[in-house]
């Protein structure tokens, strides 16, 4: 007999448990299904103050956040760029006197997820673990359900209104929506692990994620709690070879050849605990499909798009897309705005995101520019007069300003960008002539680099705070979000 739900979400994490407790709140009857059993191991433990000061607010977990003891990070310490010395930047500026609540976190994800989902449980939602996707269920053009396997092997069928595909990196459904492209610039892998008892970061910075560039790539050093560390190298995936059979000797060799990660790491130990005990490889990690919605059925998070792990966006846009996605579901089952008019807005708000930290990355890759360089970058995306410090703060922080032309079509914008082998090992000055046009200017204009989330996080944190928002005017494309969060709505005309 197939079961009936207003909407059915694949996948526990993040995405999952956000757009599943957004959708709850709106009064349907909602499904999630999880391939693994909690806790479960997941890279990504870095977090930004668009999570934790915007998402967190809105799912109402921010007590549970600052009650679990995560390591806070005031920003991040970067050994990048034509200076050898470590630089930092701040999410937020220390004040005299004053201990702000900490307004990021570095997190134990298996930790983070599981308040996540468990505020969706509480929410309303029905949570089934060990359950494999297997299909969707189409009729006339139109996804009305999913077939999935459950532990002991059952196949069941379940009829839903929506479905939202949370389900990560490994998604077997995206290709039913659209073509998954992969970026040639990032054509990265990843190699990482966890360490016990390594070095910290001197005061104010320990619980910063350093980073630090290497000559075919770049290390993080994630500290989770005081003694528990994330290290991963990140690499061009054609320098090396035979990854899977030989990944704990890479993984050390490319350590040693750092000079500062190194010495951090010389009076630490493998962990040993069952989560961290193993070191992991993952590989094509930047792609975005060519269309992340059809009727019945939308992608989030990483089974729509994911970049590279440089400043931790990956959450973010996990949790993003999930909001975007359940006022979309939310508005369409009301029946107040048509599929096309509520998706197109997601899809938009979504790319335009991605695109946010795609071409941000980009400039940031290019290894022979200072400090100033990349603050001034960032003060020309952003088009502003304010310090440029202050400018790259909010670009990394995930709050920037609206206004930035669409992305260009998928697959013209990644074929344009290619070789971040070269780009690191040669710089991306010595191939800039492939990057110019007739007339001697840079394809890459970087004032059109960045749109954010500066109305999105503001709409956020209002509502997280009992705020009106009915004044709040504008959007990114052409709806804004209504006073509790959970609709698309026109905006009102003003009346002259």
């Amino acid at each position: 007999m197939t079961e009936q739900f207003d909407v059915v979400v694949i996948g526990g994490g993040p995405g999952g448990a956000t757009i599943s407790t957004l959708v709850a709140r709106a009064g349907h009857k909602v499904l999630l299904l999880e391939a693994q059993a909690f806790p479960r191991h997941q890279i990504g433990e870095s977090l930004l103050p668009a999570t934790i000061r915007g998402i967190c607010p809105l799912l109402g977990v921010q007590d549970q956040i600052e009650a679990a003891n995560f390591m806070p990070k005031k920003g991040g310490t970067f050994i990048w760029g034509k200076s050898k010395d470590p630089w930092t930047f701040y999410f937020e500026k220390p004040r005299k006197g004053l201990t702000p609540k900490p307004i990021a976190y570095q997190v134990e994800r298996w930790k983070f997820d599981n308040i996540l989902l468990e505020n969706a449980k509480k929410s309303g939602v029905e949570v089934r673990h060990h359950c494999c996707v297997l299909d969707v269920i189409e009729e006339n053009g139109r996804v009305v359900g999913v077939k999935y396997k459950d532990k002991d092997n059952g196949v069941h069928t379940v009829a839903a209104k929506y479905v939202a595909d949370a389900s990560g990196n490994r998604s077997i459904l995206s290709p039913k929506v659209g073509e998954r492209l992969y970026s040639k610039f990032f054509n990265n892998i990843a190699i990482y692990g966890y360490f016990d008892n390594a070095k910290r970061l001197p005061e104010p910075n320990q619980g910063n994620i350093l980073v630090e560039a290497i000559p075919k790539g770049w290390i993080w050093y994630i500290p989770l709690t005081k003694t528990l560390t994330s290290v991963g190298v990140v690499v061009d995936k054609t320098t090396v070879t035979d990854v899977q059979k030989n990944k704990e000797t890479i993984f050390k060799n490319i350590l040693n050849s750092s000079a500062v990660v190194s010495e951090y790491l010389s009076m630490g130990t493998p962990c040993v605990s069952d989560l961290y005990n193993e070191i992991r490889v993952r590989v094509d990690y930047s792609y975005t499909n060519t269309k992340l919605w059809k009727p019945g059925l939308v992608l989030i998070g990483d089974a729509a798009c994911f970049i590279d792990p440089i400043f931790s966006s990956g959450v973010h846009l996990a949790t993003y897309s999930a909001l975007l996605a359940a006022r979309s579901i939310n508005t369409f089952l009301q029946g107040t705005l048509p599929e096309l008019e509520c998706f197109t807005e997601f899809e938009e708000r979504y790319r335009k995101e991605f695109s946010n930290f795609y071409n941000f990355l980009i400039a940031f890759y290019d290894m022979e520019q200072s400090t100033e360089d990349y603050f001034w970058a960032a003060r020309k995306v952003l088009n502003t007069t304010e310090k440029s410090n202050k400018a790259f703060i909010k670009l990394v922080s995930g709050f920037s300003t609206e206004g930035i032309p669409e992305a260009a079509n998928p697959d013209e914008y990644f074929n344009v960008r290619a070789g971040i082998g070269e780009a690191l090992q040669h710089n991306i000055k010595n191939e800039g002539a492939k990057n110019l046009n007739d007339d001697g200017a840079s394809k890459m204009d970087i004032s059109k680099f960045m749109e954010g989330l500066t109305r999105e996080i503001t709409s956020m944190q209002a509502h997280a705070n009992n705020i009106n928002l009915e004044q709040l005017q504008g959007s990114y494309c052409s709806l804004i979000p209504t006073d509790d969060s959970l609709y698309w709505q026109k905006e009102p005309e003003i009346v002259t």
